[in-house]
């Protein structure tokens, strides 16, 4: 049996990883879009480093783009296989790859514009819209928590990441030459004290990890609550310097997170009489969806829920669905929030928002999470002076801030909360992705000490026995 890595490997997105068991047959795990890597970005998505219609089955772990992002050109380009994931990962998942789909074509109109002029050929799209929606049929819906076959012998059971909803981590059992291996793809797992989610789950004893590390080598800042940062941030952009507070969050978690800690803050009376917009209608929609699940929330939540039927709304808040809405925005003179995807500043109309506002310096732009060292999100962390969008050099006066408590990704003490269950000694091999080298090689050094023998950080295409 064999094990590669096309995503995911020595950076954070673009998730793909196949086993190969003796016979030929071959799963594959994850399908994502690679984001925020510069000038490398597309022709990594364009190229696969192995051929789809090779493949014979898929799981998915949950529905964000950098894990799902790629499934429709996997279609497209002869992948004719299921795809198992647990029911809220497919409700998330067709409303994200159909939003894609429709950045993408939007994308390269602009960029073929620019081709033309410099009378370079054309571009296509990854996929389209219609090409996303072919690629639905292939959802089999699973829950938590029992095994099931995908052939005689593979089985897989999901457990849940406390992600996002529906998130999952991936166990499998693969019977080769009348022995069992036991694999366990951690997906991206979540964190133990979410305010919205319930925690990890435990997990059967694997021989084989696959493991996200996204955070290896820091701590989530918990000194100071959420809400109270997010106060702190909206009365300095909006009440002192009478300016915009542009907050990019990925559609699916964040923006969900950041609603319902506003909301908290008006249940508290302590939130400032401003005009609060979510300018992404997927964020609408993934709203919808996230409320549709209840039963995914941990116990506080439900709690609220007895007295406060949506957690996710409060007076002043309003939700921005056409183009033209969105455009309107950038003629008020504020001071307002817009909350708006995508996650890392690297498309959608928060990056127009970003446009319009970065070179005043009574604005905010307020980061929520990681963002990879090259995309826009990224850069602004860096305290780069000036940058590029849409082809043009913006000089950065509007000031960056950061709130680092936010993140969906557990820190390093909740992976090591996540490997507890696992007896050591017992697994064979560990492999680290999802995650930055240096940060890797940190967390490496830590899961050693542990006892975890061989820990190892795979290259892009990279592959080895299992």
């Amino acid at each position: 049996m064999k094990l590669s890595f096309h995503g995911a490997a020595r950076c954070v997105t673009g998730s793909k990883h196949i086993i190969t068991l003796v016979n030929g047959k071959k799963l594959l795990l994850d399908c994502g879009l690679f984001q925020g890597m510069g000038r490398d970005t597309d022709a990594l998505n364009r190229n696969w480093g192995f051929d789809p219609a090779e493949i014979d089955y898929m799981v998915l772990s949950h529905a964000h783009i950098d894990h799902s992002g790629l499934i429709p050109k996997l279609c497209k380009d002869g992948y004719a296989g299921k795809i198992y994931c647990t029911p809220a990962t497919q409700s998330l998942t067709t409303v994200l790859l159909e939003d894609s789909a429709e950045i993408q074509e939007d994308d390269v109109k602009y960029e073929n514009k620019r081709r033309a002029a410099q009378g370079m050929p054309y571009l296509l799209p990854l996929y389209t819209i219609e090409e996303a929606k072919n690629a639905f049929n292939r959802f089999v819906k699973v829950e938590y928590g029992h095994w099931f076959k995908i052939e005689e012998d593979i089985e897989v059971m999901f457990t849940d990441a406390g992600h996002i909803i529906g998130s999952a981590c991936v166990h499998l059992k693969v019977k080769e030459n009348n022995k069992t291996k036991r694999i366990t793809f951690s997906g991206d797992i979540g964190r133990y004290r979410d305010v919205i989610l319930k925690s990890p789950q435990e997990f059967p004893q694997a021989d084989v990890i696959i493991m996200e590390s996204t955070y290896g080598n820091s701590l989530h800042d918990n000194t100071q609550s959420t809400p109270d940062q997010l106060l702190k941030w909206i009365e300095k952009a909006c009440l002192q310097k009478k300016g915009k507070l542009i907050i990019p969050a990925f559609s699916v978690g964040r923006t969900q997170e950041i609603l319902y800690d506003l909301n908290q803050l008006e249940l508290e009376n302590r939130l400032p009489p401003v005009e609060y917009f979510v300018d992404s209608p997927l964020s609408v929609e993934a709203t919808q969806i996230v409320k549709s699940y209840p039963q995914y929330f941990n116990n506080r939540i439900q709690k609220i829920l007895q007295s406060d039927h949506d957690p996710f709304g409060f007076e002043g808040l309003r939700y921005v669905k056409t183009v033209e809405e969105s455009k309107l925005l950038n003629f008020r003179t504020g001071p307002y929030v817009v909350i708006s995807a995508s996650g890392m500043a690297d498309a959608g109309r928060v990056k127009h928002h970003i446009n319009n506002t970065i070179e005043n310096s009574r604005n905010t732009i307020l980061l929520t999470g990681y963002c990879e060292p090259r995309s826009l999100g990224g850069q602004l962390l860096a305290g780069k002076k000036e940058v590029k969008i849409y082809g043009v050099e913006k000089e950065v006066h509007a000031e960056i801030g950061q709130i680092r408590s936010m993140s969906a990704h557990g820190d390093y003490e909740d992976m090591s909360q996540w490997l507890a269950c696992q007896d050591p000694k017992q697994v064979q091999k560990l492999f680290l992705v999802h995650g930055e080298y240096d940060v890797q090689h940190a967390f490496q050094q830590r899961l050693m000490k542990k006892g975890f023998a061989e820990v190892h950080i795979p290259e892009l295409h990279f592959e080895t026995g299992i």
